[in-house]
């Protein structure tokens, strides 16, 4: 098996609606970023949270459609516990972080996973998680 990463939520709607900004091809970037996951044996790790955040703009057969550039052997889903997401809620107000991207920055974490992410907060939880932009990785 190999590495493990944790893709915001972000990552995944820059690869479905391959989105680019002013400057950069955000959506390529993000493609090229799971080919090379796969290409390396590497495992995709997602969350419920994961989920829940796709849902408010997508229903779930597109998530399921998005998902699917990744091989079933190369996707797992985790699940958080209690202690998570109370370590996640007391992070959130000391760092004064949204909840959400504690949450994700504990589940990679402890699923001992790379979070890939371009949200400039995970700067403020790099003492919790290592996180790389997709253009980093491969």
């Amino acid at each position: 098996m190999g590495e493990r990463y944790y893709i915001d939520t972000a990552i995944w709607i820059d690869f479905h609606e391959n989105r680019k900004d002013r400057f950069r091809p955000l959506g390529e970037w993000a493609l090229e970023m799971f080919k090379g996951i796969v290409r390396m044996n590497g495992i995709v790790i997602y969350s419920d949270m994961v989920l829940d955040e796709l849902l408010r703009k997508y229903p779930m057969p597109i998530i399921e459609k998005a998902f699917n550039i990744i091989p079933k052997r190369n996707l797992k889903k985790v699940y958080a516990n209690s202690e998570q997401s109370a370590e996640a809620r007391k992070l959130s107000r000391e760092r004064e972080l949204p909840f959400g991207d504690c949450f994700h920055a504990i589940l990679a974490r402890d699923n001992f996973a790379l979070m890939v992410s371009r949200d400039k907060h995970f700067e403020q939880l790099k003492d919790i998680v290592d996180t790389k932009r997709p253009e980093e990785l491969f």
